[in-house]
Protein backbone atom coordinates (compact mmCIF):
# COMPACT_ATOMS: atom_id res chain seq x y z
CA UNK A 1 0.00 0.00 0.00
CA UNK A 2 2.79 1.98 -0.58
CA UNK A 3 1.03 3.92 -3.45
CA UNK A 4 0.10 7.49 -3.65
CA UNK A 5 -3.01 7.14 -4.61
CA UNK A 6 -3.37 10.03 -7.28
CA UNK A 7 -6.73 8.57 -8.75
CA UNK A 8 -8.06 9.41 -5.14
CA UNK A 9 -6.99 12.60 -5.03
CA UNK A 10 -7.89 15.32 -3.04
CA UNK A 11 -8.72 12.61 -0.34
CA UNK A 12 -5.42 11.20 -0.69
CA UNK A 13 -3.92 14.45 -0.25
CA UNK A 14 -4.37 14.11 3.76
CA UNK A 15 -4.15 10.36 4.20
CA UNK A 16 -3.40 7.20 2.51
CA UNK A 17 -5.56 5.34 0.37
CA UNK A 18 -6.20 2.27 2.45
CA UNK A 19 -7.28 4.49 5.63
CA UNK A 20 -10.46 6.04 3.21
CA UNK A 21 -12.85 4.73 5.26
CA UNK A 22 -15.86 2.60 3.52
CA UNK A 23 -18.84 1.61 5.02
CA UNK A 24 -17.40 3.00 8.59
CA UNK A 25 -14.21 1.34 8.53
CA UNK A 26 -10.95 2.38 6.78
CA UNK A 27 -10.34 0.06 3.59
CA UNK A 28 -7.12 -1.74 4.91
CA UNK A 29 -9.25 -2.49 8.30
CA UNK A 30 -12.07 -4.07 5.72
CA UNK A 31 -9.47 -6.45 4.29
CA UNK A 32 -8.21 -7.54 7.54
CA UNK A 33 -11.00 -8.11 8.84
CA UNK A 34 -12.82 -10.04 6.18
CA UNK A 35 -9.38 -12.44 5.94
CA UNK A 36 -9.41 -13.09 9.79
CA UNK A 37 -12.59 -14.96 8.81
CA UNK A 38 -11.52 -16.57 5.64
CA UNK A 39 -8.06 -17.81 7.23
CA UNK A 40 -10.01 -19.88 9.90
CA UNK A 41 -7.21 -20.27 12.28
CA UNK A 42 -6.17 -16.89 12.56
CA UNK A 43 -3.69 -14.23 11.97
CA UNK A 44 -0.03 -14.08 13.54
CA UNK A 45 1.12 -10.77 11.61
CA UNK A 46 0.23 -8.18 9.22
CA UNK A 47 2.97 -6.61 7.74
CA UNK A 48 2.59 -3.20 5.78
CA UNK A 49 4.21 -1.80 2.90
CA UNK A 50 3.58 2.30 2.60
CA UNK A 51 5.51 5.04 1.62
CA UNK A 52 7.21 7.06 4.39
CA UNK A 53 5.64 10.32 3.72
CA UNK A 54 2.79 8.27 5.31
CA UNK A 55 3.99 9.43 8.97
CA UNK A 56 3.89 8.00 12.20
CA UNK A 57 0.36 8.70 13.13
CA UNK A 58 -0.89 6.51 10.13
CA UNK A 59 2.05 3.63 11.40
CA UNK A 60 0.16 3.81 15.16
CA UNK A 61 -3.38 3.52 13.24
CA UNK A 62 -2.05 0.79 11.14
CA UNK A 63 -0.46 -1.23 13.95
CA UNK A 64 -3.33 -0.72 16.09
CA UNK A 65 -5.75 -2.72 13.47
CA UNK A 66 -3.46 -5.83 13.50
CA UNK A 67 -3.74 -5.29 17.20
CA UNK A 68 -7.16 -5.34 17.78
CA UNK A 69 -7.62 -8.73 16.10
CA UNK A 70 -4.45 -10.08 18.31
CA UNK A 71 -2.06 -9.65 15.52
CA UNK A 72 1.80 -8.50 15.65
CA UNK A 73 1.51 -4.92 13.55
CA UNK A 74 4.66 -4.23 11.24
CA UNK A 75 5.77 -1.21 9.54
CA UNK A 76 7.75 -1.47 6.24
CA UNK A 77 9.25 1.24 3.66
CA UNK A 78 9.02 1.41 -0.40
CA UNK A 79 10.67 4.01 -1.01
CA UNK A 80 10.54 3.44 -4.72
CA UNK A 81 7.77 2.37 -6.51
CA UNK A 82 9.76 -0.73 -8.36
CA UNK A 83 6.78 -3.01 -8.76
CA UNK A 84 4.99 -5.71 -7.41
CA UNK A 85 7.57 -7.96 -6.54
CA UNK A 86 10.17 -5.65 -5.04
CA UNK A 87 7.06 -3.80 -2.74
CA UNK A 88 6.60 -7.51 -1.18
CA UNK A 89 10.40 -7.73 -1.06
CA UNK A 90 10.62 -4.86 1.22
CA UNK A 91 9.16 -6.73 3.93
CA UNK A 92 11.17 -9.62 3.37
CA UNK A 93 11.89 -10.15 7.54
CA UNK A 94 8.06 -11.43 7.68
CA UNK A 95 8.21 -13.84 4.48
CA UNK A 96 8.04 -17.34 6.60
CA UNK A 97 5.48 -20.04 6.83
CA UNK A 98 1.71 -19.34 5.58
CA UNK A 99 1.81 -16.14 3.88
CA UNK A 100 -1.20 -14.28 2.13
CA UNK A 101 -0.03 -11.11 -0.04
CA UNK A 102 -2.99 -8.48 -0.32
CA UNK A 103 -3.07 -5.42 -2.35
CA UNK A 104 -4.79 -2.97 -0.60
CA UNK A 105 -7.13 -1.22 -2.72
CA UNK A 106 -9.29 -4.18 -3.39
CA UNK A 107 -12.44 -5.44 -1.19
CA UNK A 108 -14.41 -8.30 -1.85
CA UNK A 109 -17.42 -10.57 -0.49
CA UNK A 110 -15.36 -13.39 0.64
CA UNK A 111 -17.74 -16.78 0.49
CA UNK A 112 -14.87 -19.15 1.13
CA UNK A 113 -12.12 -20.61 3.54
CA UNK A 114 -8.48 -20.62 3.22
CA UNK A 115 -7.06 -24.45 2.22
CA UNK A 116 -3.56 -24.11 4.35
CA UNK A 117 -2.43 -26.98 2.33
CA UNK A 118 -2.80 -25.76 -1.15
CA UNK A 119 1.38 -24.74 -2.80
CA UNK A 120 -0.45 -22.01 -3.79
CA UNK A 121 -3.84 -20.12 -4.76
CA UNK A 122 -4.61 -17.01 -6.91
CA UNK A 123 -7.51 -15.29 -6.14
CA UNK A 124 -9.06 -14.44 -9.95
CA UNK A 125 -12.46 -12.65 -11.71
CA UNK A 126 -13.68 -13.47 -15.04
CA UNK A 127 -14.00 -9.69 -16.39
CA UNK A 128 -14.83 -8.57 -19.89
CA UNK A 129 -11.22 -6.01 -20.49
CA UNK A 130 -8.12 -7.79 -18.79
CA UNK A 131 -5.53 -5.46 -20.33
CA UNK A 132 -4.88 -3.57 -17.34
CA UNK A 133 -4.24 -6.54 -15.06
CA UNK A 134 -2.62 -9.56 -14.66
CA UNK A 135 -3.97 -12.79 -16.03
CA UNK A 136 -4.24 -16.64 -15.38
CA UNK A 137 -4.42 -19.57 -17.91
CA UNK A 138 -5.64 -23.00 -17.06
CA UNK A 139 -5.64 -26.37 -17.76
CA UNK A 140 -8.26 -29.16 -18.46
CA UNK A 141 -8.14 -29.52 -14.37
CA UNK A 142 -8.11 -25.96 -13.20
CA UNK A 143 -4.37 -25.92 -12.55
CA UNK A 144 -2.67 -22.22 -13.62
CA UNK A 145 -0.42 -22.85 -16.58
CA UNK A 146 0.34 -19.92 -16.79
CA UNK A 147 1.12 -16.20 -15.39
CA UNK A 148 0.63 -13.06 -18.00
CA UNK A 149 1.19 -9.49 -17.06
CA UNK A 150 -1.06 -6.99 -18.45
CA UNK A 151 -1.93 -8.46 -22.32
CA UNK A 152 -2.44 -6.32 -24.84
CA UNK A 153 -4.19 -9.33 -27.15
CA UNK A 154 -6.42 -11.46 -25.54
CA UNK A 155 -5.10 -14.70 -23.73
CA UNK A 156 -7.29 -14.63 -20.73
CA UNK A 157 -10.04 -12.93 -19.01
CA UNK A 158 -9.13 -14.56 -15.51
CA UNK A 159 -7.86 -11.51 -13.77
CA UNK A 160 -5.60 -11.48 -10.94
CA UNK A 161 -7.42 -9.80 -8.00
CA UNK A 162 -4.56 -8.85 -5.91
CA UNK A 163 -4.77 -11.63 -3.06
CA UNK A 164 -2.35 -14.34 -3.15
CA UNK A 165 -1.88 -17.44 -0.69
CA UNK A 166 1.88 -19.23 -0.47
CA UNK A 167 2.29 -22.73 1.82
CA UNK A 168 5.73 -21.59 1.91
CA UNK A 169 6.77 -18.31 2.38
CA UNK A 170 10.57 -18.28 2.85
CA UNK A 171 10.42 -20.10 -0.63
CA UNK A 172 8.68 -17.27 -2.06
CA UNK A 173 10.96 -14.60 -0.66
CA UNK A 174 14.05 -16.88 -2.41
CA UNK A 175 12.50 -16.28 -5.84
CA UNK A 176 11.59 -12.88 -5.38
CA UNK A 177 15.29 -11.85 -4.28
CA UNK A 178 16.62 -14.19 -7.89
CA UNK A 179 14.32 -11.16 -9.39
CA UNK A 180 16.31 -8.44 -8.06
CA UNK A 181 19.52 -10.14 -7.82
CA UNK A 182 19.44 -10.44 -11.59
CA UNK A 183 17.12 -7.69 -12.54
CA UNK A 184 14.43 -9.50 -14.23
CA UNK A 185 12.43 -6.97 -14.77
CA UNK A 186 9.09 -5.90 -17.09
CA UNK A 187 8.35 -2.54 -18.40
CA UNK A 188 10.79 -1.17 -15.65
CA UNK A 189 8.89 -2.90 -12.67
CA UNK A 190 10.26 -5.91 -10.70
CA UNK A 191 6.38 -8.20 -11.23
CA UNK A 192 5.46 -11.05 -9.33
CA UNK A 193 3.96 -12.77 -11.85
CA UNK A 194 7.44 -13.33 -12.75
CA UNK A 195 8.45 -15.04 -9.46
CA UNK A 196 5.32 -17.18 -10.04
CA UNK A 197 5.86 -18.68 -13.28
CA UNK A 198 9.54 -19.59 -12.14
CA UNK A 199 7.52 -21.12 -8.37
CA UNK A 200 5.09 -23.44 -11.19
CA UNK A 201 8.34 -24.09 -13.11
CA UNK A 202 9.84 -25.84 -9.92
CA UNK A 203 6.86 -27.99 -10.03
CA UNK A 204 4.44 -25.68 -7.44
CA UNK A 205 0.79 -25.96 -8.32
CA UNK A 206 -0.82 -22.82 -8.14
CA UNK A 207 -4.76 -23.12 -8.37
CA UNK A 208 -7.29 -20.32 -8.46
CA UNK A 209 -9.74 -18.86 -6.03
CA UNK A 210 -12.96 -17.12 -6.23
CA UNK A 211 -14.79 -14.40 -4.69
CA UNK A 212 -18.83 -13.89 -4.26
CA UNK A 213 -17.80 -10.45 -5.72
CA UNK A 214 -14.67 -7.92 -6.13
CA UNK A 215 -14.95 -4.51 -5.83
CA UNK A 216 -12.25 -1.89 -6.87
CA UNK A 217 -11.72 1.62 -4.82
CA UNK A 218 -9.00 2.56 -7.20
CA UNK A 219 -11.13 6.26 -7.96
CA UNK A 220 -13.72 8.04 -6.77
CA UNK A 221 -16.56 6.84 -8.55
CA UNK A 222 -15.77 3.36 -8.01
CA UNK A 223 -15.08 3.49 -4.29
CA UNK A 224 -18.89 5.05 -3.78
CA UNK A 225 -19.94 2.14 -5.50
CA UNK A 226 -17.67 -0.27 -3.16
CA UNK A 227 -19.02 1.49 -0.47
CA UNK A 228 -22.82 0.67 -1.88
CA UNK A 229 -22.06 -2.47 -2.34
CA UNK A 230 -20.56 -3.19 0.94
CA UNK A 231 -23.50 -1.41 2.99
CA UNK A 232 -26.02 -3.50 0.92
CA UNK A 233 -24.07 -6.89 2.23
CA UNK A 234 -24.08 -5.28 6.09
CA UNK A 235 -27.68 -4.83 5.91
CA UNK A 236 -28.73 -8.18 4.55
CA UNK A 237 -26.07 -9.80 7.28
CA UNK A 238 -28.30 -8.07 9.90
CA UNK A 239 -25.60 -5.72 11.01
CA UNK A 240 -26.27 -2.70 13.01
CA UNK A 241 -26.18 0.20 10.95
CA UNK A 242 -26.53 3.77 12.84
CA UNK A 243 -24.93 3.82 15.84
CA UNK A 244 -27.29 4.85 18.74
CA UNK A 245 -25.45 8.54 19.75
CA UNK A 246 -26.86 9.75 16.48
CA UNK A 247 -29.35 12.35 17.04
CA UNK A 248 -32.20 12.22 14.69
CA UNK A 249 -34.37 15.22 14.16
CA UNK A 250 -37.20 14.81 11.27
CA UNK A 251 -35.00 12.75 9.69
CA UNK A 252 -35.30 9.91 6.96
CA UNK A 253 -32.72 7.36 7.57
CA UNK A 254 -33.24 5.11 4.09
CA UNK A 255 -31.43 1.91 4.40
CA UNK A 256 -29.11 0.32 3.66
CA UNK A 257 -26.53 3.45 5.08
CA UNK A 258 -24.18 3.64 7.78
CA UNK A 259 -24.51 6.41 10.50
CA UNK A 260 -21.52 6.84 13.06
CA UNK A 261 -20.85 8.18 16.36
CA UNK A 262 -22.92 11.61 17.11
CA UNK A 263 -24.04 12.30 14.06
CA UNK A 264 -26.78 14.99 13.97
CA UNK A 265 -29.20 14.90 10.96
CA UNK A 266 -32.07 17.64 11.16
CA UNK A 267 -34.75 17.50 8.25
CA UNK A 268 -33.05 15.70 6.06
CA UNK A 269 -32.65 12.17 4.45
CA UNK A 270 -30.08 9.76 3.95
CA UNK A 271 -29.80 7.25 2.11
CA UNK A 272 -29.77 4.70 0.46
CA UNK A 273 -26.29 3.92 0.42
CA UNK A 274 -24.31 6.76 2.22
CA UNK A 275 -21.81 6.66 5.00
CA UNK A 276 -22.32 9.13 7.11
CA UNK A 277 -18.74 9.39 9.62
CA UNK A 278 -18.79 10.51 13.20
CA UNK A 279 -19.40 13.63 14.05
CA UNK A 280 -21.23 14.77 11.20
CA UNK A 281 -23.81 17.20 11.10
CA UNK A 282 -26.82 16.76 8.06
CA UNK A 283 -29.39 19.95 7.51
CA UNK A 284 -32.27 20.43 5.11
CA UNK A 285 -30.10 17.91 2.77
CA UNK A 286 -30.78 14.80 0.77
CA UNK A 287 -28.01 12.95 1.02
CA UNK A 288 -27.39 9.62 -1.14
CA UNK A 289 -25.45 7.03 -2.52
CA UNK A 290 -22.24 8.64 -0.89
CA UNK A 291 -19.18 8.80 1.48
CA UNK A 292 -19.33 11.52 3.67
CA UNK A 293 -15.94 11.18 6.39
CA UNK A 294 -15.80 12.64 10.01
CA UNK A 295 -16.85 15.66 11.20
CA UNK A 296 -17.88 17.29 7.93
CA UNK A 297 -21.33 19.56 8.20
CA UNK A 298 -23.81 19.40 4.42
CA UNK A 299 -26.49 21.87 4.64
CA UNK A 300 -28.89 23.07 1.90
CA UNK A 301 -27.73 20.23 -0.65
CA UNK A 302 -28.93 17.39 -2.61
CA UNK A 303 -25.96 15.28 -2.61
CA UNK A 304 -25.55 11.93 -4.70
CA UNK A 305 -22.49 10.15 -5.58
CA UNK A 306 -20.24 11.61 -3.61
CA UNK A 307 -17.36 12.02 -1.54
CA UNK A 308 -16.54 14.44 1.07
CA UNK A 309 -13.09 14.65 3.70
CA UNK A 310 -13.44 15.41 6.94
CA UNK A 311 -13.75 18.67 8.65
CA UNK A 312 -15.77 19.99 5.36
CA UNK A 313 -18.48 22.56 5.18
CA UNK A 314 -20.78 22.42 2.49
CA UNK A 315 -23.84 24.71 2.15
CA UNK A 316 -25.17 24.42 -1.59
CA UNK A 317 -26.94 22.34 -3.92
CA UNK A 318 -25.03 19.78 -5.94
CA UNK A 319 -25.51 16.18 -7.42
CA UNK A 320 -21.80 15.10 -7.68
CA UNK A 321 -18.91 15.99 -5.83
CA UNK A 322 -15.18 15.17 -4.66
CA UNK A 323 -14.17 17.25 -1.88
CA UNK A 324 -11.06 17.00 0.25
CA UNK A 325 -10.49 17.89 3.76
CA UNK A 326 -10.49 20.88 5.70
CA UNK A 327 -12.66 22.84 2.39
CA UNK A 328 -15.44 24.87 3.18
CA UNK A 329 -17.89 25.81 0.09
CA UNK A 330 -20.95 27.93 0.31
CA UNK A 331 -22.95 29.17 -2.74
Amino acid sequence: MAGMGKRMRPHTLTIPKPLIPVAGKPIVQKIIEDLEEVCGEGIEEVAYIIHPSFGKAVEQSLIAVAEKLGAKGSIYYQHEALGTAHAIMCAKESLDGNVLVVFADTLFKAGFKLDRNKDGIIWVQQIEDPRQFGVVKLDENGIITDFVEKPQTFVSDLAIIGIYYFKDGANLRNELQYLLDHKIMEKGEYQLTNALENMKQKGLKFEPGKVQEWLDCGNKNSTVYTNGRILHHMHNDGVKMVDDSAVLNQATIIQPSFIGKNVKITRAVVGPFASIGDGCVIENAVVGNCIVQNNSTIKNAVIDNAMIGNNVEYHGEAKDLSIGDFTTVIS
